[in-house]
């Protein structure tokens, strides 16, 4: 009863943390938010994407990028009930975060189920994913890695369950590993490699159930079916040519050098080789995912996913988080394996980047970080409990009050300074700009929307709920060979990269950046960030 009680309070902490305030922190919605939530829209009106495609499966297409479509699905529902908005928007991140951190707790039960000390383990694990800064900014976005995240410790936790019960839940097991794949492009690398893992190493236990085994993997094929040809398009790896470092030619172009330099020596073809020129920087990307200042000083450089003065990971928790590593390969409690395993491959995908380290890319790791710190929580625990009273004490209040302070520190930040400070990160000055729209619009012919902020007509239809219908039937769509897309306009809304653009007529509403006045324009409004900065300028003709 005691844990249940317990566990009932970190649920309710995890989705007070998650929910409040939830369409106004983050200050507004990064463009593939608003991507996510007109599709979610869209698919409720018309069974059609925002492009026009009928119920699709294989993606979604979003600004010349092509994503897994699971989590406009999920949106459709939140969207029809709360109406199109920021909240909607993000109930399912937030809603699947809260579910990672209960699902958490019976992860840990089922990795460490001979240990003795499990409950506890299971339990701070669960609290440290729920008070995680990682974990908390990511669920409070529409970020569709939360929710791959969440399908990948339901697909690990139903695997373990099955084998220890031999029961359904391995089906379940499969259907969850497949929607994964079908929510985050970096779970089509992560998760068969960690099912192939748990395939490998509990061969014998799947053979005892081997009809119940073959069904599983028939139904998680099925389900991937939709999607696998596209996989093998150009579309497909397009996101994936225009972020990895092996597109890099600065890595070829040195290693030229380096041979000539020594007049193309056999040797130095050896050692300057290329191929080991992207070896070592792969190798130095995966090890970034380590670096100290992202783990517990300054987490991801991208304030999206950090306040930019705490990391991924509290200070207090590094050397728990040490002393949880060390103690697991001691002991070695029961599939412990599994933790490390999912780690290490977890960064795999991530490493292949540009930009490292990257929380977002990452994030299919969680939540083994904190279980780490939470068996080093554990351990520490029995050790102050060994001591005499009065250093128990000192010990336990130090802990308590390392994590409350910390806790604290963070949530101050996020909701006194990190609105005001990166409201420009998440794209501010487009909602008061198109609610004024919205107020103005019948008086003109033609609204002009400068592209310098990037991507307004998403925002537009956003804001605006343009009827889908009549954004597929008059949208003026560029592609280019590789499949980046530009909306040029729909219906009276027009987007100009540059004033040049512009074509005036009179009754002509501009919005641009200030200072930006156009020949014969008036200045109507300015719109600013939550700082006071001015972001963008409404100009009639």
């Amino acid at each position: 009863m005691r844990t249940k009680i317990v566990l009932g309070l970190i649920l309710v902490l995890a989705i007070f943390l998650r929910f409040w305030q939830l369409g106004a922190n983050p200050p507004s919605l990064a463009w593939d938010e608003a991507a996510w939530g007109y599709n979610a829209y869209s698919l409720g009106l018309t069974a059609k994407d925002e492009f026009g495609r009928f119920l699709p499966l294989d993606y979604l297409e979003s600004f010349g990028d092509f994503k897994p479509p699971a989590y406009a699905y999920l949106a459709i529902l939140p969207v029809k009930i709360f109406g199109l908005n920021e909240f909607s928007v993000r109930f399912p991140s937030a809603l699947f975060g809260v579910l990672t951190v209960l699902l958490t707790y019976f992860l840990v039960r089922e990795i460490f189920y001979k240990s003795l000390l499990v409950n506890r383990c299971s339990l701070i694990a669960s609290l440290l994913l729920a008070i995680s800064p990682w974990h908390i900014m990511l669920s409070r976005a529409a970020f569709e890695a939360n929710v791959a995240t969440f399908f990948i410790v339901a697909g690990v936790t139903f695997f373990l369950a099955s084998l220890r019960r031999r029961n359904w839940l391995l089906i379940l097991s499969a259907v969850c590993f497949a929607l994964s794949l079908q929510t985050f492009n970096t779970a089509r690398i992560v998760v068969p490699l960690l099912a192939l893992g748990l395939a490998i190493a509990f061969r014998k236990d799947l053979w005892q159930q081997k009809k119940l085994a073959l069904a599983s993997a028939i139904l998680g094929m099925a389900l991937l079916l939709p999607t696998i040809p596209f996989l093998f398009t150009p579309q497909a790896q397009l996101r994936f040519k225009e972020v990895n470092i092996f597109s890099n030619t600065e890595i070829v172009t040195m290693a030229n050098q380096e041979m000539v330099n020594d007049n193309w020596a056999w040797w130095s073809k050896i050692i300057h080789n290329r191929r080991w020129g992207y070896f070592r920087e792969y190798i130095r990307h995966y090890f970034d995912h380590f670096n100290p200042g992202f783990l517990f000083f300054r987490g991801d450089g991208n304030p999206k996913f950090s306040t930019q003065d705490v990391g991924e990971l509290y200070l207090w928790e590094a050397p728990f988080l040490v002393m949880g590593i060390l103690l697991l390969l001691r002991h070695r409690r029961g599939y412990w394996w599994i933790i490390p395993f999912w780690l290490l491959i977890g960064i795999i995908p991530a490493a292949t980047a540009r930009e490292t380290p990257h929380a977002l890319r990452i994030e299919t790791t969680l939540p083994t970080w904190q279980i780490f710190t939470a068996i080093g929580v554990v351990a520490f625990w029995e050790f102050a409990q060994k001591q005499k009273k009065l250093i128990n004490y000192v010990l336990q209040i130090t802990g308590y009050g390392l994590l409350v302070i910390s806790f604290f520190y963070f949530q101050h930040g996020y909701w006194r300074h990190y609105p005001k400070e990166y409201s420009g990160e998440w794209q501010y000055s487009y909602k008061p700009a198109l609610e004024f729209v919205r107020a103005v619009e019948d008086r003109y012919e033609k609204i002009w929307f400068t592209e310098n902020l990037g991507r307004p007509y998403i925002y537009t239809l956003f804001h605006l709920k343009v009827d889908p219908k009549i954004f597929q039937q008059t949208a003026i769509i560029e592609r280019e060979a590789l499949g980046f897309v530009r909306v040029k306009s729909f219906g009276k809304y027009h987007f100009f990269s540059s004033p040049e653009e512009i074509i005036l007529f009179p009754k002509t509403l501009i919005i641009d950046r200030p200072n930006n006045l156009p020949a014969g324009g008036t200045l109507i409004q300015t719109f600013s960030l939550l700082n006071g900065q001015e972001e963008l300028a409404a100009y009639e003709i």
